[in-house]
């Protein structure tokens, strides 16, 4: 086998002990995926703001006779759908590394155009476009994260990235609470907060300047060469730093995966197109119960009487948990089997929504709405993890755009979804459908989902999708 073949490159990254370059890979594209969970975060915080402003109606008054919370969450989800599945093959024919210089200009941008926006239906269209440019900036993440951390590092690796993104919600929480009644310069508190990200991106981009393309993408196209580069700069800085050479990589077996372009129709067939449905069937009951609490949590504490102010605020101490939980996660990341994690973390969504609705008083709101957030977020680190881990390069963008794509485009609709709920059925109505959906989540990975710790890149495509 070639001494620069796909195999051989996974085996030295898997060889790899933790590792400055290696986390500041990690870091340098988590904080480009900061602006999926700013958006997702803002689309929630940005509502109640935008009604005050006379931009946005609620209850009955919005489009199509819902709050315009609907429409706007719709938008941003139907953005991150289009973003995903139209881009999704680019990552794995030209690379992750220009999705990710590219999606940023798109996505700052568009935002800027949606900052001067005065009516409901100019917002939510330029949130729409916004959202474009993050969606294909997503799968480019996942892709590059599972394909550059060593086995025995991935779910850390993935925890870690998933604390660097969540510091996006307690940043809009706050930002959102103290410009919620101020203006700057004749400014509306709210244009402002789509300001920040804006400057971000274009300081995140500079950052992101020299980061390698991902080595295994690189082998898995014939540049073997380039791969085996950019690993022999980790390996000296590795050698010289503790003194010591790298252990020999682990013997690659004759089966390994022969390079080859992949065919976006091998994800519809046999053993592939069984993960396929799994994970979208996972993947949108899931954030049919993250969003469907997150993204409306200051609504629904208005619906219970809360004022803006507080129910911004409280949103805000809520959302200190979010970049808080995933570093919880990495003790337990690599320990853990991943789809357990998952499982895990929609159990206590299910009983944690479910005690929401019977709370009356703030420090009851408070206490679920933290315990929902922290256990939502393990379940939506299991599935960014999981889902990344579950097919081979060559398809690995394309596999991870399908799945994110489905997902968001049923999350636009569910936003409508929980609109009806709301004006129907009140606050309750909406917690009783977090907790159904959790419980279906939970139901579909602990029976159908395969086991994935400690396997290679390279083991994870023979894995068969059975009950574990």
């Amino acid at each position: 086998m070639n001494a620069v073949s796909p195999a051989v490159i996974t085996a030295r990254i898997d060889r790899l002990p933790s590792c400055r370059p290696l986390w500041g890979w990690v870091a340098r594209i988590s904080f480009g995926a900061f602006f999926e969970i700013y958006e997702t975060a803002l689309t929630s915080l940005l509502s109640p703001m935008l009604v005050r402003a006379g931009v946005f109606h609620s209850g009955r008054g919005g489009l199509f006779g819902l709050p315009d919370l609907a429409s706007l969450a719709f938008a941003t989800f139907a953005g991150l759908f289009l973003g995903a599945i139209l881009f999704s093959s680019v990552s794995d024919r030209l690379g992750r590394r220009p999705i990710f210089t590219y999606s940023l200009i798109w996505y700052a941008a568009a935002t800027v155009m949606m900052s001067v926006q005065h009516d409901a239906l100019g917002v939510c269209l330029w949130r729409l476009i916004a959202a474009i440019g993050v969606g294909a900036e997503i799968v480019a993440v996942d892709a590059y994260l599972s394909e550059v951390m060593p086995k025995a590092l991935r779910g850390r690796g993935f925890a870690i990235s998933t604390a660097i993104q969540f510091s996006a919600v307690p940043l809009a929480g706050l930002l959102a609470a103290l410009l919620a009644h101020k203006s700057l310069g004749g400014v509306e508190g709210w244009r402002l907060l789509l300001l920040v990200p804006v400057v971000g991106a274009a300081l995140i981009w500079w950052v992101r300047m020299g980061l390698p393309e991902s080595p295994r993408w690189l082998a898995e196209h014939g540049r073997g060469a380039e791969a085996s580069v950019i690993l022999e700069r980790v390996e000296r800085m590795v050698e010289h730093r503790t003194g010591r050479s790298l252990p020999p990589p682990e013997a690659t077996s004759a089966g390994a995966p022969e390079l080859r372009e992949g065919a976006f129709n091998e994800l519809f067939k046999g053993e592939l197109g069984r993960r396929v449905l799994v994970l979208i069937a996972a993947s949108c009951t899931a954030t049919f119960a993250y969003f469907g609490f997150n993204n409306w949590l200051p609504t629904l504490l208005e619906a219970r009487g809360v004022g803006l102010t507080k129910s911004l605020g409280y949103s805000a101490l809520i959302a200190i948990s979010f970049p808080l939980a995933p570093l919880m996660f990495s003790l337990f990341a690599d320990r853990l089997e991943r789809k357990w994690q998952i499982v895990l973390g929609a159990a206590i969504t299910a009983v944690a929504g479910l005690a929401f609705v019977a709370q009356r008083a703030a420090l009851g709101w408070i206490v679920c709405g933290l315990v929902i957030s922290i256990a939502a977020n393990l379940l939506s680190y299991g599935l960014h993890t999981y889902r990344s881990e579950l097919f081979p390069t060559r398809l690995r963008g394309r596999a991870i755009g399908l799945v994110y794509s489905v997902d968001r485009l049923s999350a636009a609709f569910n936003s409508y979804m929980i609109g009806f709920l709301l004006v129907t059925f009140g606050v309750a109505g909406v917690l009783v459908g977090v907790t159904a959906a959790a419980a279906v989540s939970l139901i579909i990975i602990a029976l159908f989902g395969p086991r994935t710790r400690g396997l290679t890149a390279d083991g994870l495509e023979h894995l068969q999708l059975i009950a574990s």
